[in-house]
């Protein structure tokens, strides 16, 4: 961590007086210097490398490498050994987010193949006979909450433009995989394990993941997926169509509508007409970098660019990350944002949003005044702002809950091509419906069950073929129109403060990549502020509340993956609260 010069941080306080009461009130509870949760792997390379949420699937994006593949061509590779290996977190049967940057045109672009609301849904899809919204895991065991998958078609149309070897070959490594069978990791099988009776509701993921005797899979095991295989076989030898169209398609749309209990709407139609769309990069420069993501339908790039818009004007880098009142402007300015989130911010090809407006620097000025005191912001004082509109139209609060799961990879290969990459079934299984070796999405769930709050209408509830809102927020950071730094993490909501502490450590505090994955987290995007349990984060816990926050302790499984670029090669490393792993050569 770079030293903080006295000086600096002297003439800082006294620059700005709100700061300088901090921090008097604050420097008698100041927590000791904090310390990693634990230890994270750095991994150097010269010329390529993959960081991804399992060491199988990252060692055959390496291989893939190795062997003369480019970064896309492992992203095919990576994506399919870890709907086998890691199926609770994502797979065919979910969507994702692309951030890539294409070297030899020096462009950032990125990919959406996040799902959409069958044609058939309603706005009342998540509510019940008295027009009241159903509760979270009735909606989501079952048909009801699957929307169409988008993942295998993103890779088909990243590859067709982008790929190197042959789309059949890229399959190889997880189709041998399914048939020779892998060892079921710990984490897998604990998870498995805390599921019950959520997962032994339908037969697919019941026969799969537990015996006869319905004892769960233990770690260790020896799991294979022959139906998996002959699904990737399938998908290998007639491209995306034989998924989308066909068998496989068929299979899908009949295990969402027989959904004994909650059966839900997808149809072949919605299969067959689904597109990936190519969106453009959504950044805002941050001190010298410009900090790139996803957009809507993701809330990802706008509330991180948010976040940091907010505390560009006060100088944490001087306050370092154990002072007190570091945490007080990143959970504020965390909870300002996702006021904002929650008012404005969904599928666009749907519903105006002011993007512009909400990442402008004189909005984002106007905001970071509400920071400027020493205590937590009151409850009243967090709402969504007014920023310029491109369209006018005012929104309902949407209050839709985002649980965490989810995965995420970097690949960064010989020519400098960037992927970095956030992949998802959503909740933790799914919907719970397994066809084809995979499981189904619940991201249907994603939506606001409510149509309408106070009046207005939430710009988040279900429409037929929209997407809804995501926090996933796969990023590359830029220097001089130069990748430095790809990252991303799972974890629901929670990702939006999981990227922003690394971003946070890495551009104002000056840690290793090896330190972001690894700090021990603080956020707040609802007014509680959340802390790791079994960190020395809980140090900040007295501190915070008598600032006037409402602590909560309590575990926070990131799954951290980041590749720097530097001149002289790669540095990796992985979340060392999983079970991933950078690689690379």
């Amino acid at each position: 961590m770079r030293a903080v010069s006295l000086a600096l941080v002297f003439a800082f306080v006294f620059s700005c007086p709100q700061l300088a009461l901090a921090q008097q009130a604050s420097d008698t509870i100041a927590p000791e210097k904090a310390t990693n949760v634990t230890s994270a792997k750095r991994v150097e390379a010269k010329n390529f490398m993959v960081a991804a949420a399992n060491p199988l699937a990252a060692e055959a994006g390496r291989k893939i490498l190795a062997s003369g593949g480019n970064a896309i061509d492992a992203l095919v590779v990576v994506q399919t050994v870890l709907g086998l290996v890691e199926p609770q977190s994502s797979g065919l049967g979910g969507g994702a987010f692309l951030v890539y940057y294409d070297a030899s045109s020096g462009k950032l672009t990125t990919f959406d193949g996040r799902e959409t609301a069958p044609l058939l849904a309603t706005p009342k899809l998540f509510l019940d006979a008295d027009g009241q919204p159903l509760k979270f895991m009735d909606a989501v065991v079952g048909g009801r909450s699957v929307g169409t998958p988008g993942t295998v078609r993103l890779m088909d149309v990243v590859h067709s433009r982008y790929g190197k070897l042959s789309w059949a070959e890229l399959f190889t490594p997880a189709e041998k995989l399914a048939i020779d069978g892998f060892e079921v990791s710990p984490r897998l099988a604990k998870l498995v394990a805390g599921e019950g009776d959520k997962l032994k509701r339908y037969e697919g993921a019941r026969s799969y993941f537990f015996g006869p005797d319905g004892a769960p899979l233990v770690a260790g095991a020896v799991l294979k997926n022959k139906s998996y295989a002959a699904t990737l076989k399938t998908i290998a030898e007639g491209g995306a169509d034989a998924f989308y169209e066909g068998p496989i398609a068929e299979a899908i749309v009949n295990t969402v509508r027989e959904a004994a209990g909650n059966p839900g709407v997808l149809s072949l139609a919605d299969l067959a007409n689904y597109r990936v769309k190519e969106r453009q990069p959504v950044c805002l420069t941050y001190r010298s970098f410009d900090v790139c993501g996803m957009g809507p339908p993701s809330s990802g790039a706008v509330a991180i660019g948010q976040i940091l818009g907010m505390l560009e004007n006060f100088d944490i880098r001087a306050l370092g990350p154990d002072h007190v009142q570091s945490w007080r402007l990143i959970g504020d300015a965390q909870r300002l944002a996702f006021a904002d989130r929650e008012r404005y911010l969904a599928d666009t090809d749907f519903v105006p949003a002011p993007v512009k407006g909400l990442l402008s620097k004189d909005y984002l000025g106007e905001r970071a005044r509400l920071l400027d005191g020493n205590k937590a912001l009151s409850d009243d004082q967090v709402t969504a702002g007014e920023p310029t509109w491109d369209h006018a139209l005012l929104f309902g609060r949407d209050v839709a809950l985002e649980l965490p799961s989810t995965s995420h990879f970097v690949i960064v290969d010989r020519e400098g091509n960037v992927v970095s990459m956030t992949t998802t079934i959503e909740n933790g299984f799914g919907s719970r419906l397994m066809t084809g070796g995979f499981l189904l999405n619940n991201e249907l769930t994603d939506f606001s069950f409510r149509t309408h709050n106070g009046g207005l209408p939430v710009a988040n509830r279900v429409e037929p073929g929209k997407r809804p809102r995501s926090s996933m927020a796969p990023t590359i950071v830029m220097k001089e129109g130069k990748p430095v730094l790809a990252i991303g993490s799972p974890g629901g909501s929670q990702i939006i403060g999981y990227v922003v502490q690394a971003l946070l450590g890495y551009i104002d505090w000056g840690m290793p990549v090896e330190e972001i994955v690894a700090a021990p987290h603080l956020i707040n995007r609802f007014g509680k502020y959340d802390i790791e349990a079994g960190t020395t984060a809980e140090a900040l816990a007295d501190p915070l509340t008598t600032l006037g926050y409402e602590v909560n302790v309590t575990e926070m499984t990131s799954g951290l993956h980041a590749v720097e670029l530097k001149a002289d090669g790669l540095v990796g490393s992985a979340d060392p609260r999983r079970e991933g792993i950078a690689v690379g050569e």
